[in-house]
């Protein structure tokens, strides 16, 4: 060969590698381009609809789901294991990038995400030069840290938001009652106006009971349909007397709804709603109380979970789906599972009642996942721990045992199908029985 022939072919193939050099940067250019384009549609729907405080509660929601994921990312990258992908949401791709082995990015439906880890069970098809980077070939400790990363995060956020609801918007004192708001009866003066309640006014005393709780108070009224009842009240650290004539709530109606059923015993309304004050917390002496709370919290959580899928709990459940308009005012409807549409609806009814309600829901969002993902069962974060404790005790000094995930598939679908099931249920009365907003 000439030199005249391999300085074409030299010249050639610095031409391919520019053309490849070029065709990357458009890519990179079009995948930003896109990017650029999916915020502003968010943004701008959000200003379309008014709601900026609903979507930044929604992007709050997405960075919970990420952060559990960061959870696995950081302590799989720790380990030495492989991570391949990073991404936010799922479906098509709408803009990535790859650092080194990882490819992260975002895709087109932001319901969630997921980190991809190499092995992570003995069906993962690994090249034999990464076999040693797996979770499946990673030491007991380092799998379990990476399996309950992604609870941990959820319990550091939950102490967070609870921590930032305490030191900068305080505590509800739960032994003292508040006048929260006076309610509004159709063509009559609410004995509270007509006595000169205001909202603000803490409740002492009513006929000279102690009132340290709003059923207190309510059993008192109850019982005085057409009677004065003294109540003494805190306002401005003044103390105060005022007496209050309950009406018949059968005879009360606001917004055209009757405030009793007919039929019922007669029972005594003021017109007031009524809450815990909220008082200042140190933020170191918060820190307790976050504890405390954290802790009562998730044992409620837990309960409410074994509640929710025993005999008696399912039955239930089944009856609000037989009977969903009769049901959604029950005892148990406000504790029912919410899908994402439920979800997005309580996080705009949050967002419009204040930071509190949205540092609250955040809170026990944060707390249901970290619990709900440790139960062992594979998909589950919990499923894996299990795996690897099973295999530990299974494994000899010698030879190392691994559990034959195909014997766990049919346990795993249906597990995932009984998720699928739950979630599209939840949809159904999400979208045509909703539930009432909790938030006032």
């Amino acid at each position: 060969m000439t030199d005249f022939e391999n300085n074409d072919l030299a010249r050639f193939g610095d031409r391919d590698q520019v053309d490849d050099s070029n065709l990357e940067k458009s890519k990179q250019v079009k995948s930003i381009i896109k990017l650029i384009a999916f915020i502003v549609a968010i943004v701008a729907i959000g200003f379309y609809t008014n709601s900026i405080a609903t979507i930044a509660v929604i992007a709050a929601l997405v960075v919970i789901v990420m952060v559990h994921e960061l959870g696995h990312f950081i302590t799989a990258k720790i380990s030495g294991m492989k991570v391949t992908e990073y991404f936010l949401g799922f479906g098509p791709r709408v803009w990535s990038i790859r650092k080194g082995e990882t490819e992260y990015g975002i895709k087109a439906i932001p319901a969630g995400g997921y980190v991809r880890i190499l092995g992570m069970n003995s069906l993962d098809p690994v090249d034999p030069a990464d076999e040693p980077r797996t979770f499946r070939q990673s030491s007991f400790p380092k799998r379990i840290m990476v399996a309950v990363a992604g609870s941990f995060m959820h319990f550091v956020m939950a102490f967070l938001l609870l921590w930032s609801l305490f030191s900068f918007i305080g505590v509800p004192n739960t032994s003292k009652v508040q006048i929260a708001a006076l309610s509004s009866f159709d063509g009559r003066i609410t004995p509270a106006a007509q006595a000169g309640l205001m909202p603000g006014d803490l409740i002492v005393a009513a006929d000279g009971h102690d009132i340290t709780s709003a059923s207190e108070l309510a059993s008192i009224v109850s019982g005085s349909v057409g009677k004065p009842v003294s109540l003494e009240i805190s306002r401005n650290g003044h103390l105060i007397s005022k007496t209050v004539t309950p009406l018949n709530a059968g005879e009360v109606t606001i917004s055209g709804q009757p405030v009793q059923p007919v039929g019922k015993q007669p029972a005594g309304v003021i017109g007031v709603e009524l809450v815990a004050p909220v008082q200042e917390v140190n933020p170191l002496a918060a820190i307790g109380t976050t504890f405390t709370n954290m802790w009562s919290y998730s044992i409620e959580t837990i309960s409410a979970l074994v509640s929710h899928f025993s005999p008696h709990g399912i039955s239930g459940y089944v009856q609000q789906l037989q009977h969903p308009s009769t049901q959604i005012n029950s005892p148990g409807a406000s504790s029912r599972f919410e899908s994402p549409v439920g979800i997005v609806r309580l996080a705009s009814q949050a967002a419009q009642s204040g930071a509190g309600p949205v540092l609250s829901l955040l809170f026990s969002i944060n707390i249901f996942l970290g619990i709900f993902n440790l139960v062992p069962l594979l998909p589950l974060d919990g499923g894996h721990v299990i795996v690897a404790v099973y295999e530990r005790l299974r494994s000899t000094r010698h030879k190392r045992y691994h559990v034959d995930i195909m014997k766990l598939m049919p346990l795993t679908y249906v597990v995932v199908t009984l998720i699928v099931l739950l979630g599209a249920t939840a949809l159904y009365l999400d979208v045509t029985h909703p539930l009432s907003n909790p938030f006032g």
